[in-house]
């Protein structure tokens, strides 16, 4: 067992919270409308794309706790619209309550790499690992910001850098 507080998956956590507020902070900064201005991409808006992270933060974190994906989905669903009608102040408190309630979850924890079983109602049953169930928040997160990056773009607005290698030097 590693030793508690050390683990590679709370480091993780930190850095996607600090991700997500610092994209946060940078939509603060929008100009207009551009917030909640449509476009063509993989969300319809830039607070779809923020919703849809605090959302699935929110199953992940259910699941981890013990909740079926079925029911941790049922769960949040109502949180897309929550978050996405929230000021972009509301929504910075918001994310980073809910990150600091994941990583207090995981430093409560004995054992981070305990196996949990994830019923996946598109996939099927499969053990993984609780650690391995907070790289998927992560790695979601990752992604999707990425996505609200090229959705900036889309907009002519540059984005901000929320890449590890820059935590690693910002915290």
């Amino acid at each position: 067992m590693k030793e508690r507080n050390t683990h590679h998956a709370l480091e993780m956590i930190a850095f996607h919270n600090w991700a997500n507020v610092t994209m946060i902070c940078r939509l603060q900064e929008l100009p207009g409308d551009a917030y909640r201005r449509e476009v063509t991409s993989s969300f319809p808006t830039l607070a779809d794309a923020l919703a849809h992270i605090y959302r699935v933060d929110r199953g992940w974190l259910l699941m981890m706790q013990g909740l079926r994906m079925a029911d941790a989905m049922e769960a949040t669903a109502p949180l897309d619209d929550e978050i996405r009608a929230l000021s972009l102040d509301a929504a910075e408190a918001a994310f980073r309550s809910q990150g600091e309630e994941i990583a207090a979850f995981l430093r409560r924890q004995d054992d981070l790499d305990a196996v949990l079983t994830l019923d996946n109602p598109y996939a099927g049953i499969r053990d993984v690992k609780l650690s391995e169930m907070a790289l998927q928040i992560v790695n979601h997160g990752t992604y999707h910001r990425g996505n609200m990056s090229a959705m900036l773009r889309q907009m002519g607005i540059p984005s901000v850098m929320t890449e590890l290698a820059l935590y690693w030097y910002v915290r």
